[in-house]
């Protein structure tokens, strides 16, 4: 989960990270409160969960509360890069006298932490990395000793920060390094770090990004959830605890395992190619042990999705057998239409594995007027395309 600035300001403050001060508003004329409590020029910063703010129009500089207040009318419903600005964080303007970067991150490739620290900041470390590789320094960090007051030399002298800003900068790495691993984050950036013309050493934006598999570690972070800029279909997929991803397709996808599930995705798309394109809706992976009442859930959040034309059930026995999977289909349909729900959709059903001989008959013997059993992944991919299509052409 990817946090907002001012969340990732508030998290940095909980670990003694130096940070400047600063009130979220969601409507100018909050705007215009804010910059008057501050009582100084303020820098009006749309919140938004990616990068190159600044280019779009998303951060500008006023010196009194009427000045942020026009100017943050220009940043709300503001479309930066496809994330529209709903609120805004105002600050206290600082005098910048150096800008620096530094991160923690999740190093999957290498199975490693890496720590990543240059003087040129406040400009995408993706340039500095291209045209200056030489001005990043990229330090491993070993998962068991951490960032020790050690450590965090070591990647100050590895940047070349100058020794006037060394110790805060050493001491900032070490509390970076205490929100990475005790909030269960997989980023922790700062960019710019700055200093500020009387010395002090200044977290002035913040990225934070959360392992949401540490969830149930953390109560608190479920307040940073961001209900508004969230498809309502993930929240409620959320709320019932289904591994589940929002797509822009027709054709709702249900399978048990993340490799299987990703597979289905591409053959389906392979397939929707020759019916106009026709993609994948979602990902939902229901697990290997899925009960008749998480069938039921996932079908629910399939079939409720008004994108969705056809559903592929794609399943393989395993921990739990096919016979028992083609009976948690059929109960859970049977779940579904007891509460209500229009059911209309089709839903085209690959069962493998063990006991799938059992499992296909059970589907075969119940003859239910949305189900299609189909033998292979290949053919069924293509049969829901195919149904998709047909049901969109019809619309």
């Amino acid at each position: 989960m990817d946090l907002y600035e001012y969340q990732a300001k508030h998290l940095f403050g909980k670990h003694h990270v130096p940070v400047t001060a600063g009130e979220v508003c969601y409507s100018p004329d909050a705007v215009h409160e804010a910059t008057r409590k501050i009582g100084s020029a303020v820098v009006v910063k749309a919140q938004v969960k990616t990068g190159g703010r600044g280019k779009a129009g998303g951060v500008k500089l006023a010196q009194t509360p009427d000045e942020a207040t026009e100017k943050s009318r220009a940043i709300f419903g503001l479309d930066i890069k496809g994330h529209v600005v709903r609120r805004i964080l105002v600050t206290p303007a600082s005098d910048i006298a150096e800008e620096y970067y530094v991160s923690f991150l999740l190093d999957r490739a290498n199975r490693a932490f890496l720590a990543m620290a240059s003087v040129e900041g406040g400009m995408d470390i993706e340039e500095v990395a291209a045209t200056k590789p030489e001005a990043l320094a990229r330090i491993r960090v070993d998962a068991l000793r951490g960032v020790t007051p050690d450590k965090a030399r070591e990647i100050v002298e590895a940047a070349k920060f100058p020794a006037k800003v060394a110790d805060q900068v050493a001491d900032i790495l070490v509390n970076l390094w205490t929100v990475m691993v005790d909030e269960d984050a997989t980023l922790v950036e700062v960019n710019p770090l700055v200093l500020t013309p009387d010395g002090q050493v200044l977290a002035l934006d913040g990225k934070v990004t959360l392992d949401d598999n540490a969830h149930y570690r953390h109560a608190s972070h479920a307040d940073f959830i961001d209900r508004e800029g969230t498809d309502p279909i993930e929240l409620r997929a959320k709320d019932l605890d289904l591994n589940y991803v929002k797509l822009d397709g027709e054709v709702g996808i249900i399978g048990n395992g993340a490799g299987l599930v990703m597979s289905t995705l591409d053959v389906v798309a392979y397939a929707g190619e020759e019916f106009g394109g026709v993609k994948p809706a979602n990902f939902l992976d229901i697990g290997g042990g899925a009960s008749a009442e998480v069938m039921a859930n996932g079908l629910d959040i399939v079939l409720n999705d008004p994108q969705v034309e056809a559903v592929f059930v794609n399943v393989f026995g395993g921990i739990t057998a096919c016979d028992a999977v083609a009976n948690g289909v059929l109960q859970a349909l049977e779940m579904l239409q007891s509460k209500g729900a229009p059911l209309t959709k089709p839903i085209v059903a690959r069962i493998d594995g063990n006991n799938a001989v059992e499992g296909r008959a059970i589907l075969t013997a119940a003859d239910h007027p949305l189900i299609e059993l189909v033998d292979t992944m290949d053919d069924a991919a293509r049969r829901v395309a195919q149904l998709a299509a047909e049901r969109k052409a019809r619309k």
